[in-house]
């Protein structure tokens, strides 16, 4: 065996490593693309994080606590592809690990308040697409005690022609913390469905991160089809559904709770709708609403008149951003995100938070030409479900700020009958 080497003969690099070696070095945890975990509680985050994440991914996280407790999410970090919809990169919620029902759909930078499943089984999905814009998320879950099934019943099939539902408590004290409520209404195939809430408070907040009431057309959580997200203590405008089923879903987190809410819903008859249009436009069959007349689309594609000309003849005048637009039978639904209303009419504006829209259909989907992304000034008609309706001869132009202006000074116009 060879002597030691003595201490003092080694170079000074290698005493460095010698007396590394002995400690531990940081424990950083590496976050793969979904998994199942387990436990009282502990973290997940999308993969690669704090790198940014891949693109044309799909991760599937199952948290499991123990039985008999509830799952608690609350995200530290929060940095996906920002859309108002979130329909590029997102994570979606759900309670339970298979066919539970969808807590929410996040994206951008604003973190939720705490999300609670209604069981031990909570499952995170995050779907990014061909482009990345962030570093992902960081979520912590733990085991929190459930609150009493008398607290926690809510929610149902509603089928009735005219019902009510309200918030866990209503009206005696404050909903709990913690629920998950959703009420599915559902109509004849003939008919529609009117709501309106009589009393609303919900814990405020401008982005309704924490709890809120959201509303959707259809019979499913789906982000396309939200028509409002809701807080605060002002009541929501009257709601009218498209088709014959809406949705309803309530969420409060862990923390701040109030009054609650009662709305009250009612089936309607779906109306024969005839068109409001400009003079100059012969009266449009009702199936129009759905399919535009081979004549009333082969007009010319030109707005005619001057801002001016056209404010008074028209029921709504907005500005906005498209945020969303879909052809259906040659037509096109598009959602606005409003910047300005300068003419509101009839015109059914859907407000969550600091946030506006509307629902606009534009009789010939290529006329007037409008594309998600753009702004636009848009004036047009209003059908009497609140839906603008915009013609081929419906004065729409590209807006800029510095229209501002000219639109201020006509708010104030008084118009002639």
């Amino acid at each position: 065996m060879p002597p030691a080497v003595p201490l003092l003969l080694l170079p000074p690099l290698l005493l460095l490593l010698a007396a590394a070696r002995p400690a531990t070095p940081p424990h950083r945890p590496t976050f793969t693309c979904g998994g199942v975990v387990s436990g009282e509680s502990g973290f997940i985050g999308s993969e690669g994080f704090p790198g940014v994440y891949p693109p044309n991914s799909k991760c599937t996280w199952k948290i499991t606590v123990p039985e008999g407790k509830v799952v608690v999410l609350s995200f530290r970090y929060l940095d996906l592809e920002s859309d108002t919809l979130c329909r590029y990169d997102f994570v979606d919620i759900y309670s339970g690990h298979a066919n539970g029902q969808r807590i929410g759909r996040f994206c951008g930078t604003v973190k939720p308040g705490a999300l609670v499943s209604s069981s031990n089984k909570m499952l995170v999905q995050m779907t990014s697409d061909a482009n990345t814009a962030g570093s992902g998320f960081i979520a912590k879950f733990s085991a929190a005690e459930p609150h009493e099934r008398g607290d926690q019943y809510c929610g149902g099939r509603l089928q009735q022609p005219s019902g009510s539902f309200h918030t866990p408590n209503w009206p005696e004290r404050d909903y709990p913390a913690g629920v998950s409520c959703s009420w599915h209404i559902v109509a004849p195939k003939n008919q529609l469905i009117e709501l309106k809430f009589e009393k609303f408070d919900v814990e405020r907040d401008n982005y309704c991160r924490y709890d809120y009431v959201a509303v959707f057309n259809g019979g499913e959580i789906n982000d396309a089809k939200r028509i409002g997200k809701y807080c605060g203590d002002s009541p929501p405008a009257p709601i009218l559904s498209e088709k014959n089923e809406l949705l309803v879903q309530f969420l409060s987190d862990l923390s701040l709770t109030a009054d609650g809410f009662i709305g009250h819903y009612k089936f309607r008859p779906k109306k024969i709708l005839t068109t409001t249009a400009l003079p100059t436009t012969t009266t449009v069959p009702a199936t129009s609403t759905v399919k535009p007349t081979v004549a009333l689309c082969q007009q010319k594609c030109k707005r005619s008149g001057t801002l001016e000309s056209n404010y008074c003849s028209s029921n709504f005048v907005i500005t906005g951003t498209v945020i969303a637009a879909v052809t259906r039978a040659g037509s096109l639904h598009a959602t606005i995100s409003i910047i300005n209303v300068y003419k509101e009419g009839n015109l059914a504006i859907q407000q969550a938070g600091k946030n506006m829209s509307a629902k606009i259909l534009v009789m010939c989907k290529q006329c007037p030409l409008i594309r998600r992304g753009l702004n636009y000034i848009i004036m047009g008609q209003v059908e009497e479900d609140g839906r603008g309706k915009v013609f081929p001869n419906s004065f729409v132009m590209s807006f800029k700020t510095k229209n501002s202006k000219i639109l201020n000074a006509l708010k104030n116009k008084t118009c002639q009958n």
